[in-house]
Protein backbone atom coordinates (compact mmCIF):
# COMPACT_ATOMS: atom_id res chain seq x y z
CA UNK A 1 0.00 0.00 0.00
CA UNK A 2 2.59 2.43 0.47
CA UNK A 3 4.78 1.96 -2.56
CA UNK A 4 4.18 4.59 -5.24
CA UNK A 5 2.91 2.24 -8.28
CA UNK A 6 1.27 3.25 -11.20
CA UNK A 7 -2.01 2.65 -10.31
CA UNK A 8 -1.25 4.85 -7.55
CA UNK A 9 0.19 7.11 -10.36
CA UNK A 10 -2.91 7.36 -12.36
CA UNK A 11 -5.04 7.62 -9.16
CA UNK A 12 -3.55 10.78 -7.81
CA UNK A 13 -3.61 12.38 -11.28
CA UNK A 14 -7.23 11.86 -11.57
CA UNK A 15 -7.73 13.30 -7.75
CA UNK A 16 -5.54 16.24 -8.60
CA UNK A 17 -7.72 16.58 -11.41
CA UNK A 18 -10.84 17.06 -9.94
CA UNK A 19 -9.44 18.85 -7.22
CA UNK A 20 -8.90 21.63 -9.40
CA UNK A 21 -11.77 21.17 -11.39
CA UNK A 22 -13.52 21.65 -7.69
CA UNK A 23 -11.57 24.67 -7.33
CA UNK A 24 -12.52 26.28 -11.14
CA UNK A 25 -15.89 25.37 -11.69
CA UNK A 26 -19.24 26.88 -9.66
CA UNK A 27 -20.77 23.78 -8.22
CA UNK A 28 -24.49 23.31 -7.37
CA UNK A 29 -25.61 23.30 -3.98
CA UNK A 30 -26.41 19.38 -4.08
CA UNK A 31 -28.57 17.74 -1.25
CA UNK A 32 -28.47 15.35 1.65
CA UNK A 33 -29.50 11.80 0.95
CA UNK A 34 -31.14 9.07 3.32
CA UNK A 35 -29.46 6.59 4.17
CA UNK A 36 -31.39 4.00 2.10
CA UNK A 37 -30.50 6.35 -0.39
CA UNK A 38 -26.67 5.79 0.29
CA UNK A 39 -27.00 2.04 0.50
CA UNK A 40 -28.95 1.62 -2.76
CA UNK A 41 -26.10 3.80 -4.33
CA UNK A 42 -22.96 3.05 -2.71
CA UNK A 43 -23.93 -0.33 -1.03
CA UNK A 44 -21.18 -1.59 1.42
CA UNK A 45 -17.60 0.90 0.02
CA UNK A 46 -15.77 -1.17 2.76
CA UNK A 47 -14.12 -4.71 1.83
CA UNK A 48 -11.81 -7.45 2.55
CA UNK A 49 -10.54 -7.55 -0.47
CA UNK A 50 -11.26 -3.43 -1.76
CA UNK A 51 -12.95 -2.23 -3.93
CA UNK A 52 -9.88 -0.75 -6.49
CA UNK A 53 -9.25 2.88 -6.64
CA UNK A 54 -11.41 3.45 -10.14
CA UNK A 55 -14.26 2.32 -8.27
CA UNK A 56 -13.85 4.06 -4.88
CA UNK A 57 -13.05 7.70 -6.98
CA UNK A 58 -15.96 6.80 -9.06
CA UNK A 59 -18.33 6.32 -5.95
CA UNK A 60 -17.31 9.29 -4.18
CA UNK A 61 -17.53 11.65 -7.29
CA UNK A 62 -20.61 10.33 -8.51
CA UNK A 63 -22.08 9.31 -5.39
CA UNK A 64 -21.02 10.55 -2.15
CA UNK A 65 -19.61 13.99 -3.20
CA UNK A 66 -23.15 14.93 -4.61
CA UNK A 67 -24.80 14.15 -1.28
CA UNK A 68 -22.63 16.75 0.92
CA UNK A 69 -24.22 20.15 0.59
CA UNK A 70 -21.57 22.82 -1.33
CA UNK A 71 -21.06 25.62 1.79
CA UNK A 72 -19.10 27.55 -0.74
CA UNK A 73 -22.05 28.28 -2.87
CA UNK A 74 -22.80 31.84 -3.11
CA UNK A 75 -26.62 30.97 -1.47
CA UNK A 76 -25.43 28.52 1.01
CA UNK A 77 -26.71 30.78 3.80
CA UNK A 78 -27.43 28.70 6.78
CA UNK A 79 -25.31 28.61 9.77
CA UNK A 80 -22.42 30.20 9.17
CA UNK A 81 -20.95 29.32 5.40
CA UNK A 82 -17.34 28.82 4.56
CA UNK A 83 -16.00 30.00 1.26
CA UNK A 84 -12.14 29.65 1.11
CA UNK A 85 -10.29 31.54 -1.55
CA UNK A 86 -8.34 29.39 -4.24
CA UNK A 87 -4.96 29.41 -2.88
CA UNK A 88 -5.85 28.66 0.92
CA UNK A 89 -7.89 25.18 -1.00
CA UNK A 90 -5.43 24.69 -3.12
CA UNK A 91 -2.70 24.64 -0.93
CA UNK A 92 -4.85 22.60 1.54
CA UNK A 93 -4.24 19.72 -0.67
CA UNK A 94 -0.61 20.04 -0.66
CA UNK A 95 -0.45 20.42 3.61
CA UNK A 96 -2.84 16.52 3.03
CA UNK A 97 0.02 15.17 0.79
CA UNK A 98 3.46 16.49 2.79
CA UNK A 99 2.21 15.21 6.36
CA UNK A 100 3.38 18.13 7.98
CA UNK A 101 3.30 17.74 11.82
CA UNK A 102 2.23 20.67 13.18
CA UNK A 103 2.93 20.10 17.20
CA UNK A 104 6.13 20.74 18.05
CA UNK A 105 8.55 23.42 17.09
CA UNK A 106 11.13 20.05 17.08
CA UNK A 107 8.92 18.36 14.46
CA UNK A 108 7.31 21.43 12.55
CA UNK A 109 9.00 24.57 12.72
CA UNK A 110 8.44 25.77 9.58
CA UNK A 111 4.46 25.24 9.52
CA UNK A 112 5.06 26.82 12.75
CA UNK A 113 6.60 29.90 11.97
CA UNK A 114 4.27 30.61 8.93
CA UNK A 115 0.95 29.98 11.40
CA UNK A 116 2.48 32.49 13.62
CA UNK A 117 2.54 35.29 11.38
CA UNK A 118 -1.30 34.55 10.15
CA UNK A 119 -1.85 34.52 14.01
CA UNK A 120 0.50 38.02 14.63
CA UNK A 121 -2.27 39.48 11.91
CA UNK A 122 -5.08 38.32 13.76
CA UNK A 123 -3.59 39.69 17.00
CA UNK A 124 -2.85 43.19 15.64
CA UNK A 125 -6.11 43.72 14.48
CA UNK A 126 -7.37 43.30 18.09
CA UNK A 127 -4.68 45.08 18.76
CA UNK A 128 -3.58 42.51 21.29
CA UNK A 129 0.71 43.13 22.64
CA UNK A 130 3.43 41.75 21.08
CA UNK A 131 3.83 39.13 23.41
CA UNK A 132 1.07 37.78 22.37
CA UNK A 133 0.23 34.20 20.52
CA UNK A 134 -1.62 31.18 20.54
CA UNK A 135 -2.20 28.25 18.23
CA UNK A 136 -4.76 27.06 15.18
CA UNK A 137 -7.03 24.48 16.22
CA UNK A 138 -9.87 22.58 14.88
CA UNK A 139 -13.06 24.49 15.58
CA UNK A 140 -14.69 27.59 17.78
CA UNK A 141 -15.99 24.75 20.14
CA UNK A 142 -11.81 23.16 21.09
CA UNK A 143 -10.79 27.00 20.87
CA UNK A 144 -13.83 28.04 24.08
CA UNK A 145 -12.25 24.88 25.82
CA UNK A 146 -9.38 25.55 25.77
CA UNK A 147 -9.47 29.48 26.44
CA UNK A 148 -11.41 28.48 29.52
CA UNK A 149 -9.60 25.72 30.86
CA UNK A 150 -6.47 28.04 30.86
CA UNK A 151 -8.45 30.28 32.58
CA UNK A 152 -9.47 28.21 35.23
CA UNK A 153 -6.04 26.94 35.82
CA UNK A 154 -4.83 30.51 36.33
CA UNK A 155 -7.30 30.73 39.01
CA UNK A 156 -6.48 28.23 40.69
CA UNK A 157 -2.48 29.77 40.38
CA UNK A 158 -3.68 32.45 41.87
CA UNK A 159 -5.43 31.53 44.77
CA UNK A 160 -2.96 29.32 45.28
CA UNK A 161 -0.43 32.26 45.61
CA UNK A 162 -2.66 33.97 48.41
CA UNK A 163 -2.69 31.04 50.46
CA UNK A 164 -6.40 30.96 49.75
CA UNK A 165 -9.13 28.30 49.59
CA UNK A 166 -10.45 27.67 46.31
CA UNK A 167 -14.31 27.70 46.16
CA UNK A 168 -17.02 24.82 46.42
CA UNK A 169 -17.63 25.60 42.90
CA UNK A 170 -16.05 27.46 39.98
CA UNK A 171 -18.26 29.60 37.78
CA UNK A 172 -18.28 31.54 34.34
CA UNK A 173 -20.57 34.37 33.33
CA UNK A 174 -22.53 34.20 29.33
CA UNK A 175 -25.49 35.05 27.83
CA UNK A 176 -28.40 33.73 26.34
CA UNK A 177 -27.00 34.02 22.79
CA UNK A 178 -23.41 33.31 24.10
CA UNK A 179 -22.27 30.15 21.59
CA UNK A 180 -23.79 26.82 22.84
CA UNK A 181 -20.25 25.13 22.80
CA UNK A 182 -18.91 27.62 25.19
CA UNK A 183 -22.03 26.55 27.82
CA UNK A 184 -21.30 22.82 26.81
CA UNK A 185 -17.57 23.08 27.53
CA UNK A 186 -18.01 24.49 30.75
CA UNK A 187 -20.74 23.01 31.85
CA UNK A 188 -20.65 19.19 30.60
CA UNK A 189 -16.45 18.79 29.76
CA UNK A 190 -15.62 21.04 32.60
CA UNK A 191 -18.38 20.93 35.69
CA UNK A 192 -18.39 24.36 36.06
CA UNK A 193 -21.37 26.66 36.80
CA UNK A 194 -22.95 28.94 34.39
CA UNK A 195 -24.15 32.09 35.52
CA UNK A 196 -26.43 33.92 32.26
CA UNK A 197 -26.39 37.49 32.52
CA UNK A 198 -29.58 39.21 30.56
CA UNK A 199 -28.97 40.35 27.56
CA UNK A 200 -30.33 43.75 26.25
CA UNK A 201 -32.67 44.11 23.55
CA UNK A 202 -30.53 42.51 21.14
CA UNK A 203 -29.28 39.97 23.35
CA UNK A 204 -25.60 41.86 23.92
CA UNK A 205 -24.25 41.42 27.01
CA UNK A 206 -23.51 44.60 29.29
CA UNK A 207 -21.01 45.79 31.31
CA UNK A 208 -23.93 47.24 33.17
CA UNK A 209 -26.25 43.96 33.31
CA UNK A 210 -22.86 42.05 34.48
CA UNK A 211 -22.33 44.60 37.10
CA UNK A 212 -25.94 44.57 38.15
CA UNK A 213 -25.83 40.76 38.17
CA UNK A 214 -22.62 40.52 40.06
CA UNK A 215 -23.84 42.18 43.15
CA UNK A 216 -26.93 40.17 43.67
CA UNK A 217 -24.80 37.22 43.43
CA UNK A 218 -24.10 35.30 47.19
CA UNK A 219 -20.38 35.82 48.40
CA UNK A 220 -19.64 32.33 47.82
CA UNK A 221 -21.23 32.28 44.50
CA UNK A 222 -19.10 35.09 43.41
CA UNK A 223 -15.87 33.73 45.16
CA UNK A 224 -15.87 30.82 42.15
CA UNK A 225 -16.38 33.12 39.22
CA UNK A 226 -13.12 32.94 37.38
CA UNK A 227 -13.98 34.09 33.92
CA UNK A 228 -16.89 35.63 31.63
CA UNK A 229 -17.34 35.08 27.93
CA UNK A 230 -18.07 38.10 25.54
CA UNK A 231 -19.19 37.36 22.03
CA UNK A 232 -17.88 39.48 19.21
CA UNK A 233 -20.31 38.44 16.69
CA UNK A 234 -23.27 36.14 17.53
CA UNK A 235 -24.01 33.17 15.42
CA UNK A 236 -27.58 33.57 15.24
CA UNK A 237 -28.00 37.25 15.39
CA UNK A 238 -24.88 38.67 14.41
CA UNK A 239 -24.61 41.32 17.37
CA UNK A 240 -21.55 42.41 18.93
CA UNK A 241 -21.80 42.20 23.03
CA UNK A 242 -20.62 45.62 24.78
CA UNK A 243 -16.67 44.50 25.33
CA UNK A 244 -15.68 47.85 26.76
CA UNK A 245 -18.19 47.17 29.72
CA UNK A 246 -17.75 43.50 29.94
CA UNK A 247 -13.86 43.94 29.72
CA UNK A 248 -14.15 46.70 32.96
CA UNK A 249 -15.70 45.05 35.22
CA UNK A 250 -13.80 42.02 34.20
CA UNK A 251 -11.00 44.05 35.52
CA UNK A 252 -12.89 44.89 38.79
CA UNK A 253 -13.44 41.21 39.56
CA UNK A 254 -9.88 40.01 38.58
CA UNK A 255 -11.80 37.43 36.11
CA UNK A 256 -10.27 36.35 32.77
CA UNK A 257 -12.16 38.06 29.73
CA UNK A 258 -12.39 35.33 27.11
CA UNK A 259 -13.98 36.84 23.74
CA UNK A 260 -15.39 34.69 21.26
CA UNK A 261 -15.15 36.00 18.01
CA UNK A 262 -15.37 32.57 15.93
CA UNK A 263 -17.48 34.19 13.30
CA UNK A 264 -17.51 37.81 14.06
CA UNK A 265 -14.09 38.56 14.88
CA UNK A 266 -13.42 38.53 11.21
CA UNK A 267 -14.82 42.34 11.29
CA UNK A 268 -12.06 43.56 13.26
CA UNK A 269 -10.65 43.57 9.27
CA UNK A 270 -13.43 46.21 8.17
CA UNK A 271 -12.47 49.85 8.99
CA UNK A 272 -16.73 50.25 8.65
CA UNK A 273 -17.42 48.36 11.71
CA UNK A 274 -14.10 48.22 13.78
CA UNK A 275 -15.41 50.34 16.39
CA UNK A 276 -18.25 47.87 17.65
CA UNK A 277 -15.16 45.41 18.52
CA UNK A 278 -13.67 48.35 20.78
CA UNK A 279 -12.32 46.41 24.10
CA UNK A 280 -11.30 43.28 22.87
CA UNK A 281 -7.56 44.52 23.35
CA UNK A 282 -8.41 43.71 27.02
CA UNK A 283 -9.45 40.24 26.00
CA UNK A 284 -6.67 37.87 27.98
CA UNK A 285 -8.24 35.03 25.12
CA UNK A 286 -10.00 35.20 21.69
CA UNK A 287 -10.82 33.44 18.67
CA UNK A 288 -11.94 33.69 15.13
CA UNK A 289 -12.06 31.08 13.32
CA UNK A 290 -10.40 31.74 9.29
CA UNK A 291 -13.27 28.59 8.13
CA UNK A 292 -15.76 31.31 8.57
CA UNK A 293 -15.24 34.87 7.32
CA UNK A 294 -11.60 34.86 6.71
CA UNK A 295 -11.62 32.65 3.88
CA UNK A 296 -10.12 29.80 4.67
CA UNK A 297 -10.98 26.00 4.32
CA UNK A 298 -12.19 23.62 7.18
CA UNK A 299 -11.15 23.43 10.11
CA UNK A 300 -9.01 26.27 11.50
CA UNK A 301 -9.77 28.35 14.70
CA UNK A 302 -6.94 30.73 15.59
CA UNK A 303 -7.03 31.21 19.35
CA UNK A 304 -4.74 33.59 20.93
CA UNK A 305 -3.31 35.08 24.58
CA UNK A 306 -2.56 37.74 26.07
CA UNK A 307 0.05 35.88 28.07
CA UNK A 308 0.94 32.56 26.41
CA UNK A 309 3.20 31.59 29.43
CA UNK A 310 -0.69 31.02 31.12
CA UNK A 311 -1.56 28.87 28.56
CA UNK A 312 1.59 27.07 28.54
CA UNK A 313 0.99 26.49 32.12
CA UNK A 314 -2.57 24.82 31.68
CA UNK A 315 -1.73 22.86 28.45
CA UNK A 316 1.83 21.46 28.18
CA UNK A 317 1.23 17.91 28.80
CA UNK A 318 4.46 15.49 30.21
CA UNK A 319 5.70 12.25 29.65
CA UNK A 320 9.16 10.95 28.95
CA UNK A 321 9.06 10.78 25.47
CA UNK A 322 8.04 14.47 25.12
CA UNK A 323 11.16 15.37 26.69
CA UNK A 324 12.52 16.47 22.98
CA UNK A 325 9.79 18.33 22.09
CA UNK A 326 9.33 20.22 25.36
CA UNK A 327 12.24 22.81 25.06
CA UNK A 328 12.53 26.02 26.89
CA UNK A 329 12.16 28.80 24.33
CA UNK A 330 10.36 26.57 21.46
CA UNK A 331 6.89 27.44 20.47
CA UNK A 332 4.84 24.33 20.68
CA UNK A 333 1.50 24.83 19.47
CA UNK A 334 0.12 21.66 21.45
CA UNK A 335 1.03 23.16 24.57
CA UNK A 336 -1.83 26.09 24.60
CA UNK A 337 -5.06 24.08 23.45
CA UNK A 338 -6.67 20.93 24.45
CA UNK A 339 -4.64 18.75 21.71
CA UNK A 340 -1.08 17.05 21.18
CA UNK A 341 -1.31 15.32 17.79
CA UNK A 342 -2.16 18.25 15.68
CA UNK A 343 -2.66 18.82 11.87
CA UNK A 344 -1.01 22.37 10.37
CA UNK A 345 -4.76 22.90 10.05
CA UNK A 346 -3.14 26.81 10.03
CA UNK A 347 -0.87 26.94 7.00
CA UNK A 348 -3.60 26.80 3.92
CA UNK A 349 -5.23 30.49 6.16
CA UNK A 350 -1.11 31.71 6.03
CA UNK A 351 -0.69 30.60 1.91
CA UNK A 352 -3.47 32.83 1.27
CA UNK A 353 -2.64 35.48 3.30
CA UNK A 354 0.55 35.50 2.24
CA UNK A 355 -0.37 35.49 -1.70
CA UNK A 356 -3.27 38.12 -1.58
CA UNK A 357 -1.90 40.23 1.24
CA UNK A 358 -3.95 41.58 4.15
CA UNK A 359 -5.39 44.69 2.40
CA UNK A 360 -7.39 42.46 -0.22
CA UNK A 361 -8.73 40.11 3.15
CA UNK A 362 -10.12 43.68 4.44
CA UNK A 363 -11.16 44.54 1.08
CA UNK A 364 -13.58 41.42 0.71
CA UNK A 365 -14.63 41.64 4.28
CA UNK A 366 -16.17 45.21 3.74
CA UNK A 367 -17.78 43.68 0.30
CA UNK A 368 -19.59 41.57 2.39
CA UNK A 369 -20.67 43.66 4.86
CA UNK A 370 -21.70 46.05 1.79
CA UNK A 371 -23.81 42.83 0.33
CA UNK A 372 -24.97 42.70 3.78
CA UNK A 373 -26.46 46.10 3.49
CA UNK A 374 -28.05 46.12 0.06
CA UNK A 375 -29.87 42.48 1.89
CA UNK A 376 -31.40 44.60 4.73
CA UNK A 377 -32.52 47.10 2.60
CA UNK A 378 -34.33 44.69 0.18
CA UNK A 379 -36.04 42.96 3.25
CA UNK A 380 -37.57 46.52 4.26
CA UNK A 381 -38.20 46.83 0.66
CA UNK A 382 -40.63 44.03 0.45
CA UNK A 383 -43.92 43.95 2.01
CA UNK A 384 -44.00 40.73 2.91
CA UNK A 385 -40.54 40.30 4.87
CA UNK A 386 -39.95 42.27 7.99
CA UNK A 387 -36.44 42.41 9.45
CA UNK A 388 -36.35 41.65 13.44
CA UNK A 389 -32.83 42.52 14.68
CA UNK A 390 -30.78 45.95 13.93
CA UNK A 391 -27.79 44.01 12.06
CA UNK A 392 -24.06 44.71 13.38
CA UNK A 393 -22.23 42.29 11.04
CA UNK A 394 -23.38 40.29 8.40
CA UNK A 395 -26.04 38.19 9.53
CA UNK A 396 -29.75 39.27 8.69
CA UNK A 397 -32.54 37.71 10.49
CA UNK A 398 -36.22 38.27 9.37
CA UNK A 399 -39.38 36.74 9.08
CA UNK A 400 -42.02 36.37 6.74
CA UNK A 401 -44.99 37.35 7.69
CA UNK A 402 -47.64 35.76 8.72
CA UNK A 403 -45.80 32.09 8.59
CA UNK A 404 -45.86 29.81 11.35
CA UNK A 405 -42.75 26.77 11.74
CA UNK A 406 -44.40 24.69 8.82
CA UNK A 407 -44.26 27.15 6.17
CA UNK A 408 -40.35 28.11 6.99
CA UNK A 409 -39.82 24.33 7.14
CA UNK A 410 -41.61 23.52 3.06
CA UNK A 411 -40.14 26.95 2.03
CA UNK A 412 -36.73 25.96 2.89
CA UNK A 413 -36.72 22.82 1.44
CA UNK A 414 -38.59 23.82 -2.14
CA UNK A 415 -35.55 26.03 -2.72
CA UNK A 416 -32.99 23.37 -1.90
CA UNK A 417 -34.87 20.67 -3.69
CA UNK A 418 -35.44 23.77 -6.88
CA UNK A 419 -31.11 24.39 -6.04
CA UNK A 420 -31.81 28.06 -5.26
CA UNK A 421 -30.34 27.91 -1.91
CA UNK A 422 -30.20 26.95 1.17
CA UNK A 423 -31.71 28.87 4.45
CA UNK A 424 -32.95 26.90 7.43
CA UNK A 425 -35.29 28.45 9.57
CA UNK A 426 -33.89 29.36 13.11
CA UNK A 427 -35.91 31.41 16.66
CA UNK A 428 -35.51 34.70 17.95
CA UNK A 429 -37.73 35.70 20.33
CA UNK A 430 -38.97 32.22 21.29
CA UNK A 431 -40.46 32.83 17.64
CA UNK A 432 -39.30 30.88 14.46
CA UNK A 433 -37.97 33.09 11.59
CA UNK A 434 -35.14 32.38 9.39
CA UNK A 435 -31.58 34.83 8.25
CA UNK A 436 -28.91 35.24 5.81
CA UNK A 437 -25.09 34.72 7.06
CA UNK A 438 -23.24 36.64 4.81
CA UNK A 439 -19.40 35.62 4.38
CA UNK A 440 -19.05 34.74 0.77
CA UNK A 441 -17.86 37.58 -1.25
CA UNK A 442 -19.04 36.16 -4.88
CA UNK A 443 -22.58 36.59 -2.71
CA UNK A 444 -24.69 38.81 -4.39
CA UNK A 445 -27.40 41.11 -3.80
CA UNK A 446 -29.24 39.72 -6.64
CA UNK A 447 -29.00 36.01 -4.46
CA UNK A 448 -30.93 37.61 -1.58
CA UNK A 449 -33.84 39.43 -3.85
CA UNK A 450 -34.63 36.00 -5.42
CA UNK A 451 -34.59 34.25 -2.21
CA UNK A 452 -36.80 36.96 -0.26
CA UNK A 453 -39.20 37.24 -3.36
CA UNK A 454 -39.22 33.47 -3.66
CA UNK A 455 -41.09 33.63 -0.14
CA UNK A 456 -43.51 36.14 -1.74
CA UNK A 457 -45.58 33.31 -3.98
CA UNK A 458 -46.11 31.13 -0.82
CA UNK A 459 -49.03 32.90 0.73
CA UNK A 460 -49.21 32.15 4.61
Amino acid sequence: MHSYTPIDDRTTHELARLCIERLATRTPLDRPRTPAELDDLAGATVRPEGIGADEAVRLWQDVLAPACLSVDHPRYLSFIPSAPTKAAAGFDMLVGATSVYGGSWLEGSGAVYAENQALRWIADLAGLPPQAGGVFVQGGTIGNLSALVAARESARHRVAQQHGCPPQRWAACVTAETHSSVKHALQIVMDVDVIEVPGDSRGRMTGVALREVVETLPADVRAGVFAVVATAGTTNLGVVDDIVGVAAVAREQGWWLHVDGAYGGAGLAASSVRHLFDGVEHADSFIVDPHKWLFAPFDSCALIYRDPVQARAAHTQTAGYLDPVTVDGEWNPSDFAVQLTRRARGLPFWFSLAVHGTDAYCAAVEHTLAVAREGRAIIDDRAHTRLLVEPDLSVLVFERIGWDADQYARWSSRILDEQLGFVTPTRHAGHVCTRFAVVNPLTTPEDLAQLVDSMHDVQP
